[in-house]
């Protein structure tokens, strides 16, 4: 009950998110129960069942980043929500709880409308193409869709806790972000970036397709070496890392010298902005030119496109877009006080317009290099 009081007050955004959260949720739940019917349909000694759930770590993991990344933000823009919260007698622990269980409730409503779905279909309502999906003819065992599903709140939930810091959820308590990189995490990106790219090249040299037993990689993507495996992935790793990086260096490199006030307020901004928006962008970017490049190679190479990995970079994509979308109301959230005062100086709002661009266009060109990179390397090791 108390949650449905909470989504009396819900707004716009905060039912978009709960029902992204509810349909993400009720993806994933569907990819887990293909996954059992496909093992209660074929024989014993068959298709590897584990292999099936494998492929449905990613769709989970995405939705788990969707929910830690919005519930992240719920402090920051429902501060009235939170300062309710704590004056009916509620910690900060227990305001995180709330966040978590909130998120966890939206997957739990996803996840039960798929399997009321799957029971439906399972009653002889299914074609024979669906047959061998939902294990249709054989007796379902009524703990194992439960254990799945459990999986989908129980993460969503729990990344949820983890993503909402204590101290921020108190009115007043949240803490100042700081702007600098470690010098050990930049030192680190570099460090995978240039191992990752040697490793690469000794995986392209004339003659090393002959080396070892090459990777057969899923999706219909061919074969790789091992080399070429590792070393596309420390790249795509230390990339990801760089991202807020170089947007920090990219918003330095805005306000360098003399700068306009154009100039000074998106730079300002970006290096202000970088340490927050550089995790979900980065996510993005990788997710980006992951599916860019299947799409490349399925093109070039016919017959090979499946449909379920299409499916699952679709959900990927989604949720990896949702949770910049999420984190730049955040952000803009946070910049309002800034905003208004700005304007109460007499700011012109086309300078403002202008800065706004101007950062998503050094952004733009940021995401463009490490994203072209990622996708670049990648293609070139599969054959």
């Amino acid at each position: 009950m108390f949650y449905l009081r909470l989504a009396r007050g819900y707004r716009v955004p905060d039912l978009g998110r709960w029902l992204l959260t509810a349909v993400a949720a009720a993806v994933v739940a569907a990819f887990l129960l293909r996954s059992l019917g496909r093992a209660m349909s074929e024989p014993i000694g068959g298709a590897d069942p584990l292999v099936r759930l494998l492929w449905c770590l990613p769709p989970l993991a995405a939705l788990a980043w969707f929910a830690a990344v919005a519930a992240r933000s719920v402090p920051a823009r429902r501060p009235a929500r939170i300062a309710g919260l704590t004056a009916a007698g509620a910690g900060a622990h227990r305001i995180r709880t709330l966040i978590a269980g909130e998120v966890a409730l939206a997957c739990t409503l996803g996840s039960v409308l798929t399997l009321l779905l799957f029971l439906v279909l399972r009653n002889d309502v299914a074609g024979p193409a669906l047959a061998a999906d939902l294990g249709m003819g054989v007796p379902l065992p009524a703990a194992a869709p439960v254990a799945l599903l459990a999986l989908v709140p129980l993460t969503a939930g729990s990344a949820a806790a983890c993503a909402v810091p204590v101290a921020e959820t108190l009115p007043g308590g949240r803490a100042s972000t700081p702007t600098a990189f470690g010098v050990w995490r930049i030192a680190l990106a570099i460090g995978l970036g240039v191992v990752g790219a040697a490793l690469e090249l000794i995986a392209l040299r004339p003659g090393a397709a002959a080396d070892g037993r090459p990777i057969h990689l899923p999706a219909g993507l061919g074969s790789t070496s091992t080399a070429a495996l590792f070393g596309w992935a420390a790249s795509a790793l230390g990339l990801a890392l760089l991202t807020g990086p170089l947007l920090a260096w990219a918003g330095r490199l805005l306000a360098v010298g003399r700068p306009t006030p154009l100039r000074l307020l998106a730079g300002r901004g970006l290096t202000a902005q970088a340490r927050r928006l550089g995790a979900p962008l980065a996510v993005l970017t990788l997710a980006v030119a992951l599916v860019l490049t299947t799409v490349r190679y399925w093109i070039g190479t016919p017959d090979s496109a499946d449909a379920l990995p299409a499916v699952e970079a679709c959900l990927v994509l989604g949720c990896a877009a949702a949770a910049v979308i999420s984190r730049l109301a955040e952000v803009r959230t946070d910049r309002r006080e800034v905003t208004d005062a700005l304007l109460r100086l007499g700011t012109s709002p086309r300078l403002l317009f202008g800065a706004v661009a101007l950062r998503t266009l050094a952004v733009g060109s940021t995401l463009l290099l490490t994203g072209g990179a990622t996708a670049a390397l990648a293609a070139a090791g599969l054959r």
